[in-house]
């Protein structure tokens, strides 16, 4: 198709979906031609199924953005306004002999705390860093708020705080090997996707063809058949044929009718199946161009399986499937015995009754802890767990290697029935061009009374089946070329391979 053509196209889309919007001010009916490419290019843009796939997408491409958003530094507030605390408790008391009691007191107060923390994880080891500080205030009061009885100030002006499992399975990682490889295979899905939309499109376009194609044939079919029964009348009245010729004659034109009325039904059910997919509405009739001709392509097996085994994101779902087996091992491991945390923070804090005085002269503030958790007897549960995850890992592989063996087989089938289509075109189209001239030969010879009307009917039937298989092998050469695509991501006839602008789709 040309730039023009491609031009013209784009603008007829784009005033079809303007007038078919506004129904409710014209009930005028829009006709619009439309070619092969022109039908998958209005289904690549605004069929339902190409909507969800950018959608779908999308969802991948924020989800890595998330991934990626794990390795920045983030900066949290987190805060405590008000705590209201009142409650009973027993105070030490030293009394004058040096004897200790305890006496009970009303203790009512309020707590405010703030707490700002820029933390980043760290990839190579899984922990993460924090850089922290933070300042609290409580006020005590006694009976009620209007008694206030002492504000006091604790701030942390600054620490930095390290937490790390020892033993556990480091998760970034882990994510770091699988994340990328995850939204590789979206972008290749999503062209994948489309794909599928385009051959969905070329299916709907040839169903429609088919159903244009039969009606002619069927209107064809029925005004001959009305005028060889008329003829047919006209030699039975002067006695040149039988009764059972006539009759056969009459039946082959009430089958004729049947035929225009089932060719009506199916045209208008396959035109509101493709406008449906189109997203157009009743307003719209569209009529198809069924292609004349197919281009010249010869493919390669070598250079098909090259690039389907480069492109196809089956072959990343594959390799993501064995890293995330490992993945299980591993924590079924790491979770199996002796776990210990560390958690080490340095810092400065101060405490005053004034908010200036809570940061004058701070002291040193350090801490260390280590968190242990030891199974002492778990009746082989974490024997259990990590048995399972590697039985997993090797079902897993073995799965992978039967699929990748099945993929490569597919292509290869692929490959062989779209090399032989085109010789299946070019019979489909010398043998719908001979039934046609054997249909025109035996109906003049009918005329002339040469042939009986058994040959009249066999040349008719022979010719309906060869128009009918013509469609037919043009649509598995479309199917079997845009399932290569599909696998491949690779468009053979401009040599180049499918790409798209995912920055601008996720706009």
């Amino acid at each position: 198709m040309n730039k023009i053509s491609l031009l013209l196209g784009g603008c007829a889309a784009f005033l079809l979906m303007f007038t078919v919007g506004n129904t409710a001010y014209s009930q005028a009916k829009y006709s619009y031609k439309l070619t092969l490419q022109e039908v998958i290019d209005l289904a690549q843009d605004q069929s339902p199924n190409a909507i969800q796939a950018k959608h779908t997408f999308r969802s991948s491409y924020w989800e890595f953005v998330s991934y990626k958003a794990n390795f920045l530094p983030s900066l949290v507030f987190s805060g405590e306004t008000p705590s209201f605390s009142k409650r009973i408790e027993n105070i030490k008391v030293t009394n004058a002999d040096g004897t200790v009691s305890y006496v009970p007191s009303s203790e009512f107060s309020n707590t405010v705390y703030g707490k700002f923390s820029i933390n980043q994880n760290v990839p190579f080891t899984g922990g993460t860093l924090s850089l922290n500080t933070d300042l609290q205030r409580v006020d005590r009061f006694s009976g009620s708020l209007k008694n206030r009885e002492s504000t006091s100030y604790i701030s942390t002006p600054i620490s930095v705080t390290y937490r790390q499992s020892l033993f556990g399975v480091n998760t970034l990682k882990w994510d770091k090997k699988i994340e990328p490889i995850k939204y590789e295979a979206a972008k290749r899905t999503y062209l994948t996707d489309m794909e599928g939309v385009s051959i969905q499109a070329i299916r709907l376009f040839f169903n429609l063809a088919s159903a244009q194609q039969d009606l002619e044939t069927a209107k064809f079919n029925y005004h001959n058949n009305d005028t060889l029964y008329k003829i047919s009348n006209g030699r039975y009245n002067i006695g040149t044929i039988g009764e059972n010729d006539l009759l056969q004659s009459e039946l082959s034109f009430m089958d004729a009718q049947s035929a225009l009325n089932k060719a009506e039904y199916d045209l208008n059910s396959a035109k509101n199946r493709l406008r449906s997919f189109l997203g157009f509405n009743e307003q719209v009739d569209v009529e198809i161009i069924i292609p004349a001709e197919v281009p010249k392509v010869e493919l390669s097996l070598g250079q098909v399986l090259t690039l389907a085994k480069e492109n196809s994101p089956n072959v990343l779902a594959y390799r993501r499937r064995l890293i995330e087996a490992e993945r299980a091992v591993a924590e079924a491991r790491a979770s199996r015995g002796f776990q210990a945390d560390l958690e080490l923070s340095f810092g400065l804090n101060q405490r005053s009754d004034s908010f200036s005085g809570a940061y004058k002269s701070p002291d040193d503030m350090e801490t260390a802890s280590i968190r242990l958790s030891i199974p002492i007897l778990d009746w082989g549960r974490g024997k259990g767990r990590v048995k399972m995850a590697q039985s997993k890992q090797e079902l897993e592989q073995a799965k992978v290697q039967q699929e990748e063996i099945d993929f490569e087989q597919d292509v290869i089938l692929r490959v062989q029935q779209f090399n032989m289509q085109d010789m299946q075109f070019k019979i489909a189209a010398k043998a719908d061009t001979v039934s046609q001239l054997r249909y025109d030969v035996t109906k003049k010879r009918y005329l002339i009374d040469k042939v009986t009307i058994t040959d009249m009917n066999n040349a008719q039937s022979d010719r309906d089946r060869s128009t009918a298989r013509y469609v037919t092998e043009l649509h598995n050469y479309w199917n079997y070329y845009y399932t290569i695509r599909q696998l491949t991501l690779y468009d053979f006839i401009k040599d180049e391979a499918l790409s798209v602008d995912f920055e601008e789709l996720v706009r």
